[in-house]
């Protein structure tokens, strides 16, 4: 069979995710220069870090009820419009010497609560562009190119352009959150679906009890609260087995992601003895792991399915990191952090993708928000035990414990992420052309 074709629309919102995390590579690695030069107090760095993980967290769920009220494509458009005129206003303030660490603490928070509103919008956004057999790789071509730019254009050029001339990482940032919104508005999607209200006590959809009660924004009485219109997406996320499972999933393997990603520098350094002029290649086989899963996930989903692709890939990560954290030396280190990152970018498009093609495309905004919102909670944790062990027994008791996290979460998945059974056999009709009954599976 030949693969649904992506079309131009796909393609131009691909270029705007693309140019948008090319800016994203050069600010980050440029906002702790930047803060560097400003203090050596770790407390305040870290700061800056936390300003701009507080946001998804905060208002996650509110991006998701925001990307379901207004039009998708205008709300990422004005979303990289703003962030546009916050990080260019940075870049001014650096060029006349007034950006203070009171400032970068309010840039990364104002980004990054702009960046929750854009993705929730970008998430839901998709299905309309894309047809739902399309959207693994979709996803994963997503995840490839904004991998590329990021992991091997922008963030190697933002140390030399930021030594060049501080100021400039931060203005190519605004230019490209520029770019970003004018190809967004590009693509011609239809206009976003009705505003929904859960209705207790009905027949839904799929595996949800409750039903759902639509009407155009502004007829009747008028919508309803944000909060209870962010809880619908809750309660929906919640109310479908298989997607509240892989979310749970999700946010148990980010506990030990983020308590990797917090010591991995230290265990690269001190444990796989990788020379500090080398940790740039270290950390590119990540990348390129990271890229070649995102390329395919897509086949990968086609052949097994998504819930049994995901029980596989968890497995193939869980014994990545088992040689990772019995590595001694950079190259079988490297090696395996390159399995490990390519399962992680396969499972991120097919968790993605899942959502996509289930959920009500009135509800995408607000579920996919409470999707994440649920997979994020464990990452602070994550990385502050992963501290609190690396400063009391190393960092190698950290690797082991990831990897015995990531085989708990395995036998979990293999549990409870069954493929749904085949539909049984349609009974021939029939002498008078009724049909027959159905013939009941025998029970195993």
């Amino acid at each position: 069979m030949t693969a649904p074709r992506l079309g131009r629309d796909y393609h131009l919102l691909w270029s705007a995710a693309v140019s948008s995390r090319f800016g994203d590579a050069l600010r980050t690695p440029a906002l702790a220069l930047l803060a560097a030069t400003l203090t050596r107090d770790p407390r305040v760095i870290a700061a800056v870090t936390v300003a701009a993980q507080l946001p998804p967290l905060l208002f996650g769920l509110l991006g998701g009820v925001y990307a379901d009220r207004w039009d998708r494509r205008r709300t990422m458009a004005v979303a990289d419009g703003l962030r546009a005129a916050v990080v260019g206003g940075l870049a001014v303030a650096v060029a006349v010497d007034r950006a203070g660490v009171a400032a970068l603490l309010l840039v990364a928070f104002l980004l990054a609560t702009l960046g929750t509103l854009f993705d929730a919008a970008a998430f839901a956004l998709l299905p309309a562009v894309v047809p739902p057999a399309a959207l693994p790789r979709a996803n994963g071509r997503l995840q490839a190119g904004t991998a590329v730019v990021g992991g091997f254009l922008g963030a190697p050029a933002a140390g030399v352009l930021f030594t060049a001339a501080a100021p400039l990482p931060f203005a190519l940032d605004a230019l490209t959150f520029l770019a970003a919104a004018l190809l967004v508005l590009a693509p011609s999607v239809p206009p976003s679906p009705r505003s929904c209200a859960l209705r207790p006590g009905k027949t839904g959809l799929g595996s949800q009890k409750g039903g759902y009660k639509c009407k155009i924004a502004g007829e009747g009485r008028g919508r309803g609260s944000v909060w209870r219109e962010a809880a619908d997406g809750v309660r929906w996320l919640r109310g479908d087995h298989t997607m509240w499972r892989i979310t749970v999933l999700t946010a148990a393997s980010n506990l030990a992601i983020s308590g990797l990603m917090a010591v991995l520098v230290l265990y690269a350094l001190d444990v796989l003895r990788v020379p500090p002029a080398g940790y740039g290649g270290f950390a590119a086989a990540a990348v390129l792991g990271g890229v070649a899963g995102a390329l395919g996930a897509g086949r990968l989903a086609d052949r097994l399915g998504t819930p049994a692709a995901l029980r596989v890939v968890l497995a193939a990560q869980t014994l990545a990191l088992t040689a990772f954290a019995l590595a001694r030396h950079p190259v079988t280190g490297a090696l395996a952090l390159a399995v490990f990152a390519a399962g992680s970018t396969v499972w991120n498009s097919l968790w993605v993708s899942y959502g996509q093609r289930h959920v009500p495309a009135d509800l995408l905004g607000r579920v996919g928000a409470a999707q994440r919102v649920v997979g994020l909670l464990t990452a602070p944790l994550g990385a502050a035990l992963a501290g609190l062990v690396g400063a009391a027994y190393g960092t190698t008791p950290v690797a082991a414990a990831v990897a015995a996290i990531f085989a708990l979460v395995t036998l979990a998945a293999w549990r409870v992420l069954r493929p749904a059974a085949p539909p049984p056999p349609a009974a021939p009709p029939t002498s008078d052309g009724t049909a027959a009954r159905p013939v009941p599976h025998p029970s195993r």
